[in-house]
């Protein structure tokens, strides 16, 4: 059965269209699936964004959002959007994550991001840095982790790396006792849980220092990292996939993701915007939604 494809434009303004428009005529998104593009480009000058290119760019999210619950899309991949004209329009959520988990019910929900040969999930997101210490629970911990375990499985894969999120991962607690009363006990009761369906069961090991894991995960021998904080899991997956990275919103109803990068108004209908990214959150989307 051939899958259909949502494609929000994002902020019509920006590089939304044209990178959805290369990403179609490129020859490299699988067959076995319709796309149709929501929402309207037509009325906006490129590179210059206004309140009617954000509202555009609401009003087409609210559209594919919609229609995916309704069973009309199996799939939906969201253009990037400026999310400071955004809150102008009445757009009440931190990002495009918040908005999909609010509008499909969902409160078990995550940020993971892909490309190339790394994947990390992340722990907590949007908070300053100096809050990542006093947020960090267990609970969160084995919610996030049990979220990238069926992800993976999906994919046949297993292996998650856990990082520390001290310097060393605490030398021994030396350096932070978090890796030993918090992350430590959250990897064994992770490896506790009990497959669902057919999945492969997950081994979950560490916590591991940052500045090694991520080489460890390029290199096979871990399929995924769960990260404690954003900057700790998107400093890596950008330097070593920069081009390809692929945003996921964990636990939605249906399967959601967008390339990871921004609007980009000031390289806007200058031709050179790359379409990697649009391509990869393409065919991730259509993988998902056709298992």
């Amino acid at each position: 059965m051939r899958v259909r494809i949502g494609i929000t434009l994002g902020d019509p303004a920006g590089i939304g269209p044209e990178i959805i428009a290369a990403a179609l005529a490129s020859g490299q998104l699988p067959e076995g699936a319709d796309y149709e593009v929501v929402g309207e480009a037509i009325g906006f000058l490129l590179g210059t964004p206004t309140p009617e290119s954000a509202e555009a760019a609401r009003v087409a999210l609210e559209n594919a959002v919609s229609r995916a619950l309704k069973g009309q899309l199996d799939a939906v991949v969201t253009g990037p959007i400026h999310k400071a004209r955004m809150y102008a329009t009445g757009f009440a959520f931190p990002g495009q994550t918040e908005f999909f988990a609010a509008r499909c019910g969902v409160e078990n929900f995550a940020m993971l991001l892909t490309g190339g040969g790394l994947t990390v999930a992340l722990v907590t997101t949007h908070i300053p840095l100096g809050d990542v210490a006093n947020s960090l629970r267990t609970p969160e911990i084995l919610r996030v982790g049990e979220l990238l375990a069926e992800f993976l499985a999906k994919r046949g894969q297993s292996r998650i790396a856990v990082a520390g999120l001290n310097p060393h991962a605490g030398e021994s607690g030396a350096l932070g006792r978090e890796e030993i009363e918090i992350i430590a006990p959250a990897i064994a009761q992770l490896n506790q849980r009990s497959p669902m369906n057919d999945e492969p069961s997950t081994l979950f090991t560490g916590p591991f220092s940052a500045d090694t894991v991520f080489h460890r995960a390029v290199s096979g021998e871990f399929d995924a990292v769960l990260c404690m904080y954003h900057d700790q899991g998107l400093i890596p997956l950008k330097l070593h996939a920069f081009h390809e990275g692929v945003n996921v919103t964990l636990g939605l109803p249906f399967p959601r993701t967008s390339p990871d990068h921004g609007t980009a108004f000031e390289i806007a209908g200058k031709g050179i915007a790359r379409p990697d990214s649009m391509i990869a959150a393409i065919r991730l989307a259509v993988e998902l939604a056709a298992k």
